[in-house]
């Protein structure tokens, strides 16, 4: 069976330490496949956060959704380990980009995780795909032109 592979190639353009809690782990001890998604996802809502956004709000009414995530075990986790998740931004487009994130454990250099998430500009209020707002889109990283 072929793995499937997730390149975190692109520079981290955020990143941030968790804790593995209680809650995070399952019944063999250590962080749990559902748990992942969600540490990817407090590692975005920051993101988010720091260039004055939300998932709700990017700007002007149009928030983001999410279209597709996969995610890549490459190590165990445990509780009370603290994970570094790093967050990079590619395939930006007229209307989505994809976030690659990374999850290593900085007490012993070992990678964790990896995980794809597909998000597109969405207007709630119709409820339809919207194109990506202009000031958002300058804010992504590989959305700016070559220097």
């Amino acid at each position: 069976m072929a793995r499937l592979e997730i390149d975190f190639s692109e520079p981290a353009v955020f990143s941030l330490e968790l804790d593995v809690r209680v809650g995070d782990v399952n019944y063999g001890q250590h962080l749990g496949n559902d748990r992942v998604l969600l540490l990817a996802q407090e590692v975005r809502v920051r993101w988010l956060k720091s260039l004055g956004a939300s998932e709700a709000s990017v700007e002007d009414g149009v928030g983001l959704l999410m279209t597709d995530a996969a995610l890549v075990y490459l190590g165990q986790a445990f509780m009370g380990d603290v994970l570094r998740g790093e967050l990079s931004v590619t395939e930006v487009g007229r209307a989505g980009f994809v976030l690659l994130y990374r999850f290593t454990r900085p007490a012993d250099g070992r990678e964790i995780a990896r995980v794809r998430t597909g998000l597109v500009a969405y207007d709630y209020t119709r409820q339809k795909i919207a194109r990506l707002p202009a000031v958002f889109r300058a804010a992504l990283p590989s959305a700016r032109p070559p220097v």
